[in-house]
């Protein structure tokens, strides 16, 4: 078997550059924790409010702006949940189907982290004003066992992002403000999956593929301001990303040993979504401000992942279209003190039947508490913490390794993330300057 046959057979290791899950964010791999204000409110009308701290969402917030304003923030991400076995069969060449074996349950797959986020603006004059958000919308780290029942389609992954968004913002009247930014996105990942030999007496190959990669997209958006009510309407675009890196093969003995390899150039190009947002802000009265937010995701451009050569090849993905509804409130007990809480709902992209341990997604509800200090007229502090619930879901992709070839050996997967839940706290400032 030649390795560009076997890098083809096997490429659906190269899911793991881009399908990444997070047990704390919006949907699928997206994270949303860029604000500390925002989390309080579970992220409803960020899209509405004004100020550095609503770049990442619409430029137009800093749009007519009176002060420089820069906001920097901080969430620690605690999942905690567990991707267990319900029976998945591998079928090696010539050979009935068989348990696939190893530890049928995985404990906190997915490892804690820390997720950091900032942004600065500068008016010019009394109604344009530059602005930079720095976030990290992709970000995660999984680490399955080694002998875990999952390990043939994952076993240690990791995503870093690092999205730079310059940005302008123009107050065109005094109820107009329209705004647009350029999305420089970073990307890094590595990761690792398990291999079958066509013996279940021998230990299992393994392969590691690493990859990174610059892209760029782009967000615009408006808002309409009256006495009480504000309307922000913006949109992200997706953004096609080129990851380029190196796939190494091992362990494979003998027929498959030949297929031991070292490659390097592999591409793999796929987009991650777009997003459509529409958020508003009333003031009900002088102290409370109802929010609400609703976001198109466009997931159906992540439909599959299209690999150069010496690969060539699309392996498909099938994400659908999918939404996040939000409410809140903010409730001004003083001068000084403000109150936040709000829920948001949201919709996996992910299908059932579609749907591997590599990306254990899930439809989930986010429930946030927060509030904000202002610590005199130019610095306040924001606090904020969440509680993510998942819905049990099935895990139910059937792959091959080696497909189409005379060694090809189909894992017949059958699971599910059950008791799955997030705790996340987060912490930022706000400074005028």
């Amino acid at each position: 078997m030649s390795p560009i046959k076997f890098s083809l057979a096997t490429g659906s290791a190269l899911i793991a550059l881009v399908g990444f899950s997070q047990a704390a964010h919006a949907q699928a791999f997206y994270l949303q924790e860029q604000s500390a204000r925002g989390a309080g409110r579970a992220f409803s009308g960020e899209a509405a409010d004004t100020g550095s701290a609503s770049i990442w969402w619409n430029p137009a917030s800093i749009g007519g702006l009176e002060d420089g304003d820069a906001t920097i923030g901080v969430a620690a991400i605690l999942p905690s949940g567990e991707v267990a076995d319900n029976g998945t069969l591998i079928v090696r060449p010539g050979q009935a189907a068989a348990p696939v074996g190893g530890n049928g349950v995985t404990r906190n797959p997915i490892n804690k982290g820390v997720l950091p986020s900032g942004a600065i603006a500068v008016p010019l004059n009394d109604r344009v004003a530059l602005g930079l958000s720095i976030t990290s919308p992709f970000s995660f780290t999984t680490d399955y066992p080694a002998d875990s029942w999952a390990r043939y389609s994952a076993d240690k992954t990791k995503l870093r992002t690092i999205d730079i968004q310059p940005s302008i913002g123009v107050a065109v009247t005094d109820w107009l403000r329209v705004g647009a930014g350029l999305n420089i996105e970073y990307t890094d990942a590595s990761l690792s999956n398990a291999l079958p030999n066509l013996s279940a007496a021998l230990a299992d190959g393994r392969q590691e593929l690493k990859g990174d990669g610059w892209d760029f997209g782009w967000t615009a958006g408006i808002q309409l301001h009256s006495s009480r009510f504000t309307l922000g309407l913006s949109y992200k675009s997706a953004i096609e990303h080129t990851l380029k890196g190196d796939l190494t093969v091992s362990g494979l003995v003998g027929p498959l040993a030949t297929s031991n390899m070292a490659l390097s150039g592999v591409e793999a190009k796929f987009y991650t979504p777009s997003q459509a947002i529409a958020g508003a802000r009333f003031a009900a009265t002088d102290k409370l401000t109802l929010n609400a937010q609703v976001i198109r995701y466009g997931w159906d451009k992540f439909d599959a992942i299209r690999l150069g050569a010496p690969v060539n090849a699309a392996l498909p993905q099938n994400y659908r279209t999918s939404w996040s509804y939000a409410g809140g409130v903010d409730y001004a007990v003083s001068p000084k003190v403000t109150l936040r809480a709000g829920v948001q709902r949201a919709i996996t992209p992910t299908q059932d039947g579609e749907r591997d341990a590599r990306v254990p997604d899930s439809n989930r509800w986010n429930f946030g508490l927060g509030g904000s200090l202002a610590a005199s007229k130019k610095l306040s502090f924001d606090l904020a913490a969440n509680y993510v619930s998942f819905a049990d879901a099935t895990i139910d992709r059937v792959t091959a390794a080696y497909a189409g070839t005379a060694a090809q050996t189909p894992i017949l997967t059958r699971g599910e993330l059950r008791d799955a839940h997030a705790v996340v706290l987060s912490a930022g400032a706000r400074l005028k300057f």
